[in-house]
């Protein structure tokens, strides 16, 4: 995870560059037309243009499930998560197994842990436009569609979409939903149709501190009441 997070910072930060550039001496074809070309169309990468179509309020936390989860307590937060998954955040990788030759059959959680104002921090420019806090950052980039670009910011979201949106399996059978969870609020995208299912959570807590939770589960073992419950466990420190 801490790879990606340096890769979509060097990716954006290179795209941001020439969408000004274009956006100096163009319109929104042009913009556009350099997303198709440099990221992909809605055929190569169907998320791109999708968005949330589903609210989730308020899902019930099954506590007798949560029971059963064992906690992985790393430097930044701690989460609970079931028997059988690898826990990664970062370079930190936790297994239950007693042997890391059976890593690669075994089901995987990503977490990973930014305090508030992480992202307008970081891209000041979107703090100017809107994007106030960590959860308006996100929004705008689960809301970005490659076919509504129409200036620099637009562009800007679509490319940032489509780097925070993991692997998804079949992205034309994926869904995104947005969703309140107690005090905390996020969006979750994934496709459980497949012998493989996919679960890819931005979590914010009452605090602002933003979670990214990705789980890739081999064995189709969760539901979607069961992944709420795993990330309700989910604790800044």
């Amino acid at each position: 995870m801490k790879d990606k997070t340096s890769k979509f910072i060097t990716i954006a930060a290179f795209l941001i560059i020439a969408i000004t550039l274009l956006a100096l001496f163009a319109g929104p074809a042009l913009l556009k037309s350099y997303i198709l070309i440099g990221i992909g169309n809605c055929q190569k990468i169907p998320i791109l243009c999708m968005k949330p179509a589903e609210e989730i309020n308020d899902p019930e936390v099954n506590n007798a499930y949560a029971s059963e989860l064992l906690l992985y307590d790393f430097p930044k937060m701690s989460i609970r998560a079931p028997k059988g998954f690898d826990v990664v955040q970062e370079l930190i990788k936790k297994s239950p197994h007693k042997k890391w030759k059976r890593k690669e059959n075994a089901s995987v959680i990503y977490v990973l842990y930014q305090p508030k104002g992480f992202f307008i921090n970081l891209y000041p420019q979107e703090k100017k436009k809107g994007a106030t806090d960590n959860y308006e950052f996100i929004r705008r980039a689960m809301y970005a569609e490659v076919n509504q670009v129409k200036n620099i910011s637009d562009a800007f979201f679509v490319i940032m979409k489509s780097i925070f949106i993991p692997d998804l399996g079949d992205q034309k059978m994926a869904k995104m939903a947005k969703f309140t969870l107690g005090d905390r609020k996020g969006f979750l995208n994934y496709n459980s149709t497949g012998g493989v299912k996919y679960y890819d959570c931005n979590l914010f807590d009452k605090d602002g501190n933003f979670f990214a939770i990705y789980i890739k589960d081999k064995s189709a073992l969760l539901d979607l009441g069961k992944v709420f419950t795993i990330i309700s466990t989910a604790k800044a420190k």
